[in-house]
């Protein structure tokens, strides 16, 4: 993961404008705006430029250096100095696109993001006709997750793309000028922009094919009539087979997101998700090393007596990872809140509250000179893992909510993960986002993933994940771990957590302030007190930009089903003091 800028306008006598020291001026205000998001990428940055009679296009970026630490610098520029290209993200398969590109493009360096300009440039070679096809083409065999912004000189173009799920992420924007700018983060926009989006995941934009959005991404679990099983009874025989394949799908996820050439650990609250990812990993590293020896470091947070902590503790001592636990108190976290949206550029609720330990614990990481973690984002919304999910009237109910909550993971746990471990330079890697394990499991009937062990027993959300790593011959996890019911991290980190934030909003917010909510925000406007303190320090950071925002809600359609987004507001909660 790194920090990506770029600004592109086509404009008769360009050139002119840039004359007797103006060329200065702009070069400095483009070092400040990606200095905004230097957080991203501490390692080095750099800056292409190229200004025309009838083009201006720049690219900037801020690195994080994880593969090819040496040689990996961008922008990547091609030899023939025709093409650039800045990326937020890795490529898994990169070794495998360059043994079938080299032919055609010689090789500047090691980076894992180089092959897309040598996919680029094939594709240039050819002479595709069809250039809709054609980049929709190229950009799907990227495995990997990405923002990428490529720039072709020769034919005054520029290429946008963001990977299916938005795992990274990318906005862009409009100036008065008619100038079009992309950013990792919204705070480099919103000073030169009258519009600011969201990049959607899933698109391109193609400049020689006009500035619109085209979807490259059409995924095959879209209509609840494809998913597998559908017309199959739940036999022994089906469960077992699903199983074998989340096992060896995850299991292959996983080893994927070990390629770093820096020292690497995994974030473990001790729920089901990070406690597999984590367990995976270490027996990965306890067969073939890594940087550290082999045994992985895990590092889990909470406040004291905190559920989550205690959990985490039995996990680590499990899989015998070397276990780095962190304390905090209600008071770091409030003093943090600030600092959190402004990173996160969301007021939702359910984001800040999670994001909040998950940002305090990033810089206790990269305090110890780690630079990637592995972390279980998006197996809840694949799975139906929220505690809700158990209220939904039919499975095509369930599965449309997971289809919903997928599709707005770039909105949520996507952008928690990403921005609040990237304040302080640390990159969070997510394998249940793995393209071929989501085309997977999200086919999987809905029956398969909320159900009961045994006939009788009350179900369990994420059976079908939990039977995946139930092997009592060389178990991956303790068996109160494996069944542990679903506890949201912002639950997890410790019950009074929610509870503080809450009275700190009441304490904040006077009624008479309150009254006036609707008037003062009219957009999304806030339904609580902390929902208003929050949206109140985010208008301070980004006035007028709440359009960019989406807000986390269960779904409320759905009897039984509470709007808070806590899992403590759900009836089949069960509450754990007793670690």
């Amino acid at each position: 993961m790194c920090g990506i800028f770029a600004l592109f306008k086509n404009q008769q006598g360009i050139s002119k404008k840039y004359k007797n020291g103006n060329l200065i001026v702009f070069r400095n205000r483009i070092l400040e705006l990606s200095r905004r998001i230097r957080h991203r990428g501490p390692d080095w940055n750099g800056i292409y430029l190229d200004i025309s009679q009838n083009n201006l296009a720049c690219l900037a970026h801020e690195r994080l250096a994880i593969i090819d630490v040496i040689s990996g610098s961008q922008p990547i520029i091609s030899q023939d100095q025709n093409l650039v290209l800045t990326v937020n993200g890795e490529i898994y398969n990169y070794q495998e696109l360059k043994k079938f590109t080299r032919d055609e493009y010689q090789y500047q360096s090691n980076s894992d993001c180089e092959p897309i300009l040598a996919i680029y440039q094939e594709w240039k070679n050819r002479q595709a006709k069809n250039i809709e096809y054609s980049m929709k083409s190229m950009v799907n065999l990227l495995d990997g997750i990405y923002s990428f912004i490529l720039y072709d000189k020769e034919e005054n173009a520029f290429l946008v793309a963001r990977d299916p799920i938005g795992v990274t992420p990318l906005y862009y924007g409009i100036s008065a000028d008619n100038e079009i700018f992309f950013a990792s983060e919204m705070k480099c926009l919103i000073d030169d922009c009258v519009t600011v989006k969201p990049f959607p995941p899933g698109h391109f934009m193609y400049s020689k094919n006009g500035l619109k959005l085209e979807k490259f991404y059409d995924p095959k679990w879209d209509k609840f009539s494809l998913l597998t099983s559908t017309s199959l009874s739940i036999t022994s025989e089906v469960i077992n087979d699903v199983s074998r394949n989340i096992n060896e799908l995850l299991t292959k996820a996983v080893h994927k997101r070990l390629m770093s050439d820096v020292p690497y650990g995994v974030l473990l609250s001790g729920g089901l998700d990070s406690s597999l990812v984590s367990s995976i990993a270490s027996r990965y590293i306890k067969h073939n090393g890594s940087l550290w020896g082999d045994r992985i470091h895990s590092f889990s947070i909470g406040l004291q007596g905190s559920p989550d902590l205690a959990a985490a503790r039995k996990v680590a001592s499990f899989i015998n990872s070397i276990h780095h636990e962190y304390i905090y108190s209600v008071q770091e976290g409030m003093d943090a809140i600030r600092d959190v949206i402004y990173h996160l550029e969301t007021y939702d609720i359910t984001t800040i509250r999670a994001s909040t330990p998950m940002y305090l614990l990033s810089r206790k990481i990269k305090a110890m000179g780690i630079k990637m973690v592995l972390s279980g984002e998006g197996a809840d919304e694949v799975f139906g893992g929220y505690l809700y999910f158990h209220h939904a009237p039919s499975a095509q109910d369930f599965h449309d909510e997971c289809k919903a909550k997928v599709k707005d993971l770039h909105s949520f746990d996507c952008l928690r993960a990403n921005k609040s471990t990237m304040a302080w330079g640390l990159e969070a890697r997510v394998p249940f986002l793995d393209f071929e394990f989501l085309e997977y499991a999200m086919t999987i009937h809905p029956d398969l993933k909320c159900r009961s062990r045994q006939q009788g027993q009350q179900k369990i959300e994420k059976f079908i994940l939990r039977n995946a790593f139930d092997v009592p011959s060389k178990p991956y996890l303790p068996d109160e771990i494996l069944w542990r019911q679903k506890e949201q991290f912002s639950d997890g980190v410790g019950y009074g957590w929610i509870d503080s934030l809450i009275q700190n909003a009441n304490d904040q917010i006077s009624d008479i302030e309150f009254q006036n909510a609707e008037f003062i925000y009219p957009n999304n406007h806030p339904s609580t007190k902390e929902a208003y303190l929050y949206r109140k320090i985010f208008e301070e950071f980004y006035p007028g930009r709440s359009n960019t925002v989406a807000k986390w809600v269960p779904q409320t359609n759905w009897d039984n089903v509470d709007a808070d987004p806590s899992g403590r507001a759900q009836t089949i909660h069960e509450q754990h003091t007793d670690w």
